[in-house]
C-alpha cells in the first residue's frame, strides 16, 4: 500500500549529532523506507559545515549565511524551489521543528499545491522552550510560522504531554501521538562492585532549559556522603552555560564533578553503559531521547516531570520526580545508596521496556498509517486525537 507514496522529511539541520532530531528524524526516514515508502530527508547546510552524508537525503545551501540573523533562520531558495517541484509531483511533506525557514517552506508549498502537511514540533512549543528568545519567536510566528501551519493535516506529538502543549498553544488540527523509536545497542559487561568509582551521568546539551544548575545544587547536598560516586556532565555547551556551572562548582567546593565535551557513536554508548545511574533534570522535553538511550543501554534513570517519562515508575526502571533541588537530591540520595546489583536489575527492566514498546519498526508502521490517512487511503488511526 505504501510503495507509491513519496514523503519528504524536512528538518533545518542534521549536522548537529548532539541533538535528538538529528537521530530520530533520520531513523524514522530509514524505517519508512524499509516499509517500502519512498522517504527522503531534506535539510540545509551553512558555509563551513561538513555534509552529514546521510543516505537518502539532500542538503541545500543556506543563503545569506554570513549574516547572523539570516544564518540562524536558514534561508534557502534552493530548498524552497525543490519543495515546490516535489509538491507539484505529488509528495507528502513532513516538517520537523519550528522557528526557521525550513519549517516554513513546506507549509507554503503544501498550501500552493494542495498537498498534505504533517508537522512534528519536536518539543518547540513547550512552555519552557517558548520562553527562550521569546520576542523573536513571537515576531517569527506573526510574520511566517503561523501561516505556514495553516495547511497542516495532522500534527505529530511524541507524547500526550506534547499533545497538550499543542492544544495550549491554540493549534486545533488532529494530533498523532507516536513516540520516538530507539535502537538497542549491544551490552558490554559492567565492572564488578568495588572495581571503579560509581558514576552518575548527565548526557545532554548544556543549556539553561536542561536544569543542570539544579543538578549541581542537588549534588552539593549529597557529594560528601557518597564518596565513591562522581557526577559526569557530558555535552555541548550553549549560551555559556557550562562556564557558569563550572564556576558554581568551584564556589561550592565540589570535588567530583567532571564536565566533558559531547560524545558520539561508540563513545556515547560506553558513557551510558559505564554509568550506574542517569539523570535528566530538564525543565521541559517533548520526549527526551537521552532517557530512551540510557534505558536501551540498561541504565536506570532519574528524570523530572518536565519530560514525559511516567513509565519509569510503572516499569520499575527509575524515578520520575517533581522539579526542584529538594526532590532531585532526595531521589539521587535514594538511588545512590542502592547496591549496584539493584540498579542493574532496574536498568534491565528499562531495556526490556524499550525493546517491547519503542522499536522503530512499530513507530514507522504507525507513521505510515498517518500518511495514508492524510491522503484518504486509510481509516483514522486510533492514536490520532481530533478533539479540540
Amino acid at each position: 500500500m505504501g510503495g507509491h507514496m513519496k514523503v519528504v522529511q524536512v528538518v533545518a539541520s542534521v549536522a548537529t549529532e548532539a541533538s535528538g532530531p538529528s537521530y530520530s528524524v533520520r531513523r524514522l526516514s530509514d524505517s519508512l523506507c524499509e516499509r517500502g515508502i519512498e522517504s527522503q530527508l531534506w535539510s540545509t547546510i551553512t558555509r563551513g559545515q561538513s555534509d552529514p552524508n546521510v543516505k537518502r537525503s539532500r542538503v541545500f545551501p543556506c543563503d545569506f549565511d554570513q549574516v547572523p540573523v539570516a544564518k540562524r533562520l536558514c534561508f534557502s531558495r534552493k530548498l524552497h524551489e525543490a519543495l515546490d517541484r516535489s509538491a507539484n509531483s505529488g509528495a507528502i511533506f513532513h516538517s520537523h521543528g519550528l522557528w526557521s525557514m525550513p519549517n516554513v517552506y513546506p507549509g507554503w508549498s503544501a498550501a500552493r499545491y494542495g498537498r498534505p502537511l504533517i508537522v512534528s514540533p519536536r518539543g518547540m512549543l513547550g512552555e519552557a522552550a517558548l520562553q527562550f528568545s521569546y520576542y523573536k519567536k513571537r515576531a517569527f510566528w506573526a510574520t511566517a510560522q503561523k501561516r505556514a501551519l495553516h495547511p497542516t493535516a495532522c500534527f505529530h506529538a511524541t507524547s500526550l504531554q506534547e499533545c497538550l502543549e499543542l492544544r495550549a498553544f491554540g493549534l486545533t488540527a488532529p494530533v498523532a501521538i507516536i513516540p520516538n523509536g530507539i535502537d538497542l545497542p549491544l551490552l558490554t559487561e559492567r565492572p564488578k562492585e568495588g572495581e571503579r568509582m560509581r558514576t552518575l551521568l548527565c548526557l545532554s546539551r548544556i543549556h539553561p532549559k536542561k536544569g543542570i544548575d539544579r543538578l549541581v545544587e542537588a549534588w552539593a547536598r549529597i557529594e560528601a556522603e557518597h564518596g565513591n560516586w562522581q557526577l559526569r556532565i557530558v555535552g555541548p555547551s550553549e549560551k555559556g552555560t557550562r562556564e557558569r556551572l563550572e564556576r558554581r562548582c568551584k564556589a561550592l567546593g565540589l570535588a567530583r564533578v567532571v564536565f566533558e565535551d559531547a560524545v558520539f557513536g561508540e563513545a556515547k554508548q560506553q558513557a551510558y553503559q559505564r554509568a550506574d545511574l542517569f539523570v535528566l533534570p530538564t525543565l521541559n522535553e517533548n520526549f527526551g531521547m537521552v532517557v530512551a538511550e540510557a534505558l536501551a543501554n540498561a541504565t536506570p534513570v532519574v528524570c523530572t516531570v518536565g519530560a514525559p517519562w511516567k513509565g519509569l515508575v510503572e516499569h520499575g526502571c527509575g524515578w520520575w520526580i517533581d522539579h526542584g533541588v529538594e526532590p532531585l537530591s532526595a531521589a539521587l540520595k535514594t538511588a545512590m545508596a542502592m547496591p549496584r546489583t539493584s540498579l542493574d536489575i532496574m536498568g534491565s527492566r528499562g531495556r526490556v521496556w524499550m525493546e517491547r514498546d519503542f522499536s522503530w519498526e512499530g513507530i514507522a508502521a504507525n507513521m505510515a498509517h498517518v500518511y495514508r490517512w492524510c491522503v484518504k487511503s486509510d481509516d483514522q488511526p486510533g492514536f490520532v486525537l481530533t478533539d479540540t
